[in-house]
């Protein structure tokens, strides 16, 4: 039987949030939805940038790179549910149900822009869901729970349905940093270099320096070896036999040291300890 202690250790939902955040990269293995109410914002989720208007909703699967560069002179408004999927199963297990969790499987991350009625509907359902969050007894929670439920009835059916979408670059210089997040994406794993982005790339480096630590907020090496880690560990999920030699080899470092050091200070421990942990959790 499921307690609404469980409920609570499988969601998690903050609903308009307005702290100040710093352009952190991180990843997580948990399942996103992420509402954008009010600010000025480009997001960074895996290999795009998104330019952020209110009412898109941001859905994200798992272990993708994603971080918000805010421009502090506006209020940062959002919402945000971390879930796991098994919390999903029971629901998809029922006659007639469809699989909410399709579009995370199938888009992996994927900007929704809501308007009009659209936008209306989706911020009634999180209000309803922080409406029955805030009540904290058991029967609210698994009300809670179902409320979430029809919030994901409702991506769904969004994701379903042809829709206009808004250009994503509000200037040429968020196009050129598309470019090279594209750019590193394709090749993070090989030697990259300045000089290489600017031959291949067409800017000069000091352009391409600034202008990607202006829209994202991190510099483009804390990017590159941030990508790197977090493959590195989706490796280490994939097969924890892998020796962390060749995991550092295969993401594009050429030293274990210098991969052993930035892993430990990006996750808070070694490959190795990571890699034995993989191995315990899943034989357990």
């Amino acid at each position: 039987m499921t307690t609404a202690s469980d409920l609570r250790g499988m969601i998690s939902y903050t609903y308009q949030s307005s702290g100040p955040l710093l352009p952190t990269l991180h990843s997580h293995p948990y399942y996103e939805v992420y509402y954008f109410h009010e600010g000025k914002v480009n997001y960074l989720i895996g290999d795009r940038i998104y330019n952020l208007a209110p009412g898109d909703l941001i859905i994200m699967y798992g272990m993708t790179l994603h971080s918000a560069k805010v421009d502090p002179t506006y209020p940062y408004i959002r919402s945000i549910i971390h879930f796991e999927p098994s919390l999903v199963q029971p629901f998809l297990d029922m006659p007639g149900a469809l699989n909410v969790l399709e579009p995370f499987q199938s888009y992996k991350n994927h900007r929704i822009c809501l308007r009009g009625e659209h936008k209306d509907e989706a911020e009634q359902l999180l209000v309803r869901m922080h409406e029955l969050q805030q009540r904290q007894d058991a029967t609210s929670q698994c009300r809670m729970q179902l409320a979430f439920i029809d919030l994901l009835y409702f991506i769904h059916e969004r994701c379903m349905q042809p829709m206009h979408r808004p250009r994503d670059y509000a200037s040429d210089k968020e196009k050129h940093v598309q470019t090279i997040v594209s750019f590193i994406e394709q090749h993070y794993h090989e030697a990259l270099t300045m000089e290489l982005l600017e031959e291949r790339l067409h800017l000069t480096r000091s352009y391409l320096a600034k202008i990607f630590k202006e829209v994202t907020g991190v510099t483009i090496f804390e990017y590159l070896y941030q990508r790197r880690i977090n493959q590195a560990r989706v490796l280490f999920l994939l097969d924890s036999d892998l020796s962390v030699t060749e995991a550092g080899f295969q993401v594009g470092f050429k030293h274990l040291a210098h991969f052993s050091r930035l892993f430990k200070q990006q996750v808070g421990m070694t490959p190795e300890t990571y890699r034995r942990r993989i191995r315990e959790e899943t034989t357990l």
